[in-house]
């Protein structure tokens, strides 16, 4: 990846930060945490990997992302809205009644979205029929499924993965967020997930692991797991809940973060202005 796309992409991964901040602050709270876990990766699959065209949603021959852990949902329609796929504006409508944008993603109501999610476990099997579809349909697209580390808690997706895995549906690209926290705490202390990469090797996968903030990374890892073709594939991002936002990371409550105080409201001002520079210089620089 050279230079110029690798800022590309990490100013698109900020703009997918600082829109979903701008519309949760709005909002007055959300899902910030495990959206911004995911903006790199969000960045990689929408700004150079998938095949898609936003001013065709329903493309036959597009690749799916099916987002399990639907409650980032806020972080996918930052991406949408930045790729064209609708008005920036419209985010400021977020969980409102009438709203094309409800909290978690419906494909009936928002144009990009290709699965309905939220209810967390489901979206995998979704995955792995949408990808057996495709076999069967002898396409040669891909379904990219971005599962939680707390939703694993879930025995569906182990499921689906033994499916997948079973059938060596390597168009189904699993891709496990492994930010350490759920709704109610640390991962390793509700629910000790142990090594993912080892459990899902032991289940029949081609695993990878790479840092969930470095885009380069990312990028080569799915280049690597689409070179895999009679094995099942999986990507682990080793994130940081809130990632991209120092306070935000730190925050100890920041899987659904309020803005009811002075303290975080300030910081998510600062946090704005400071995306907002930092997008603007890069822009300026390789744009």
């Amino acid at each position: 990846m050279n230079e110029g796309t690798l800022t590309k992409l990490s100013i698109l991964a900020d703009k997918v930060r600082l829109d979903t901040l701008k519309t949760l602050k709005n909002m007055g709270y959300g899902h910030l945490g495990g959206s911004f876990s995911i903006a790199e990766l969000l960045a990689v699959l929408y700004g150079k990997q998938m095949k898609i065209r936003p001013e065709e949603p329903l493309w036959e021959d597009r690749d799916r992302l099916v987002l399990s852990k639907g409650h980032a949902g806020p972080g996918l329609y930052a991406m949408l809205a930045n790729m064209g796929y609708f008005d920036k504006s419209v985010l400021a409508t977020l969980n409102e009644g009438g709203t094309n944008l409800p909290s978690h993603p419906d494909r009936l109501k928002t144009p990009g979205v290709d699965a309905t999610t939220g209810s967390l476990g489901q979206g995998t099997s979704v995955a792995a029929g949408l990808a057996t579809g495709l076999r069967l349909a002898k396409k040669d697209n891909y379904v990219y499924l971005i599962c939680g580390d707390g939703e694993l808690n879930e025995g569906q997706c182990w499921e689906a993965f033994q499916y997948i895995a079973h059938f060596k549906l390597n168009n189904c690209i699993v891709i496990i967020d492994d930010n350490k926290k759920q709704l109610d705490g640390l991962t390793v202390d509700i629910m000790n997930p142990f090594d993912f990469q080892k459990k899902m090797e032991a289940f029949g996968f081609y695993t990878l692991k790479v840092k969930g903030d470095d885009i380069q990374g990312i990028d080569e890892a799915i280049n690597e797991l689409k070179t895999i073709e009679d094995q099942a594939v999986c990507l682990v991002l080793d994130s940081i809940k809130g990632q991209g936002v120092s306070y935000f990371e730190e925050l100890k409550d920041n899987h659904s973060v309020k803005f009811n105080g002075d303290e975080i409201n300030q910081a998510a001002d600062d946090a704005i202005a400071s995306l907002e520079k930092s997008i603007e210089e890069r822009e300026h620089q390789y744009v």
